[in-house]
């Protein structure tokens, strides 16, 4: 495979919650887009917590909402540590753990991943310090203002053009990755045209 050169990168804006396994999936596309297509993907915190504030959610769901507070905020303060570069280190880093390993989303998991990413284990403290609150909503807003409260993450922007998702799995290699791509953004940039969806038959695949 040949690496895109990196005149003319395009910088791609992604919005994550880093409990999602959809999102992860989508967002590993995006970095394999990125291998194959002129794109510099950026990321940026949202929260499906936030999102589905004063719903009426069945318990579970609503408990593993109030859980993934954690990482959210650990994520905002990593970002106010260590900037953009630290943010995308530490999402991949909790999202192997989360989604392929299928560790517990849970304070020594977090830690673990702050040192395989290189950034300070104390700032796994932020998991449970409100006061990052408003730093996530206001980037949360950011994200989901461009595409509207009737769906979720991940939100993508290029340009002018946002978008939710694709929900896809599993994630696309290759040439694939970047023909996904194409098509994407060529329904995202047409007038008029809003979504397009079937039923998910399968679970998220990691692979």
């Amino acid at each position: 495979m040949t690496a895109v050169a990196h005149d003319d990168l395009v910088d791609v804006d992604f919005w994550f919650d880093p409990a999602c396994p959809w999102a992860w999936i989508t967002s590993r596309w995006i970095l394999e887009a990125a291998t194959v297509r002129p794109l510099r993907p950026r990321f940026h915190v949202m929260s499906l917590a936030v999102l589905n504030e004063n719903r009426d959610l069945p318990g579970e769901y609503r408990q593993r909402l109030a859980q993934a507070w954690g990482a959210v905020r650990i994520c905002a303060a990593v970002e106010a540590h260590g900037g953009p570069d630290a943010l995308a280190r530490i999402y991949t880093e909790l999202g192997t753990r989360f989604h392929n390993a299928r560790q517990s989303q849970d304070r020594r998991t977090e830690r673990d991943a702050l040192a395989a990413a290189g950034l300070p284990v104390e700032l796994a403290d932020a998991a449970e310090d409100p006061g990052w609150d408003e730093q996530v909503r206001a980037s949360h807003s950011q994200g989901i203002n461009l595409v509207g409260t009737d769906v979720g993450t991940p939100v993508v922007r290029v340009g002018d053009t946002a978008f939710f998702g694709p929900v896809i799995t599993p994630a696309p290699k290759g040439e694939a990755a970047g023909l996904l791509w194409d098509g994407v953004l060529l329904l995202a940039r047409t007038p008029g045209f809003y979504e397009i969806k079937r039923t998910r038959d399968d679970p998220p695949s990691f692979d």
